[in-house]
């Protein structure tokens, strides 16, 4: 299933090749989130130019709309959506942690209100397995409970408890219902910013032999210190031969800094979100091109943008943005998405060719500095 074939001499980063029902996947690897069986303003044939290798799709939000019945008859997320390659679905977990108000967590599970209308929703490991089996994907999430930052020792302690237990019975449930030839089952490593928990949590999920192991409960608040010791005190537990996620990451620099810590997977929804208000990232950082001093710029939105969007002046994308056209927030969409999955495959090769070292210094100096002096 996961096989790795090069690894940086100066750091943990490694490349590796994942193996799924509907594809390979080349690692590091940045996954476009598509919440609601869609990437935000971006169609398959899109993703497939781009050379997105695997998505992802959010259980919660498919559960509630359009609901299992609707997937079962189109036959499972991905015909659902048109789209024929690998995709990774959440456990429902960490929205049911955004929905701190409305929710209730009891040892079987989690009961909230529906977001949309206040239904009254009930969700455990056993229903999360369900829903994530019927949509069909490649990759299912263990049912989890992401705990708040800042957290104290003793939250922390207990939420890990009823965490490690609802992950077994999502692994129980799984193996009685689950095609393992088709779907693989990740567990998700929590302990807040606890040390001592992070290596409790990754060394009893290793007992339990999943197929990949997910760093969660990170970037929910906390300073980029943290996150990097959570990832720290977790990646060393975990198995050299199988496959590690760090869950809703991050800026670019940050992806460099994370597989350099020995990640292989990443998901985060900001590529799409600030396009969605006018920014582009970029080598030199973050352009916002609300700002009037892009009104008569000639150049392309950066240098290594995609064909799909090349020809388009920085002016033009600025005339777009302003005048609210749709266009606009997609052409910044497609560079943005662009600009992550291409960041994978320059690490990727600089992994392969021993290069990586130079590769991420040059990129993350370069990047914010471009920040410091530009801003968000």
């Amino acid at each position: 299933m996961f096989q790795v074939f090069a690894q940086d001499s100066a750091s943990l980063a490694r490349r590796g090749r994942l193996v799924t029902a509907h594809g390979v996947v080349e690692t590091p690897v940045f996954m476009p989130v598509g919440t609601r069986g869609s990437v935000k303003a971006v169609s398959s044939a899109e993703l497939h130019a781009l050379e997105a290798g695997i998505i992802l799709g959010n259980t919660y939000h498919l559960w509630l709309r359009p609901g299992l019945e609707t997937i079962r008859h189109f036959g499972g997320l991905h015909r659902f959506m048109n789209w024929d390659g690998p995709i990774l679905t959440d456990s429902g977990g960490f929205q049911v942690f955004s929905l701190s108000g409305l929710r209730k967590i009891e040892e079987d599970g989690v009961r909230f209100q529906s977001h949309l209308d206040g239904t009254p929703m009930f969700l455990s490991p056993e229903v999360s397995m369900e829903i994530q089996v019927a949509l069909g994907s490649d990759i299912v999430m263990a049912f989890d409970e992401c705990p708040p930052y800042p957290c104290d020792r003793d939250y922390a302690a207990r939420s890990l408890a009823l965490t490690l237990r609802w992950e077994e019975r999502s692994r129980r449930w799984f193996a009685d219902h689950a095609d393992p030839s088709r779907q693989k089952l990740f567990a998700i490593v929590q302990g807040a910013t606890h040390a001592d928990l992070r290596e409790e949590s990754a060394k009893r999920l290793v007992e339990l032999d999943f197929d990949g192991y997910a760093v969660g409960g990170v970037s929910v608040g906390e300073p980029e210190e943290e996150m990097m010791r959570a990832v720290e005190n977790s990646v060393p537990f975990l198995p050299a031969d199988k496959p590690r996620y760090a869950m809703g990451l991050g800026q670019p620099d940050q992806l460099l800094e994370m597989i350099a810590r020995g990640v292989d997977m990443f998901d985060c929804v900001l590529p799409t979100r600030v396009a969605r208000h006018g920014t582009a990232y970029t080598e030199d950082g973050t352009l916002n091109f609300n700002n009037q001093r892009f009104a008569r710029d000639d150049a392309p939105i950066s240098e290594n943008t995609h064909p799909l969007c090349a020809g388009y002046s920085r002016g033009y994308i600025r005339h777009l943005i302003t005048q609210g056209e749709i266009l606009g927030l997609r052409l910044l969409t497609l560079h943005n998405l662009h600009f992550y999955l291409s960041l994978m495959q320059r690490a990727r090769r600089a992994i392969d060719t021993s290069s990586f070292a130079g590769f991420r210094e040059s990129f993350v100096s370069r990047f914010r500095a471009g920040q410091r002096s530009t801003g968000p």
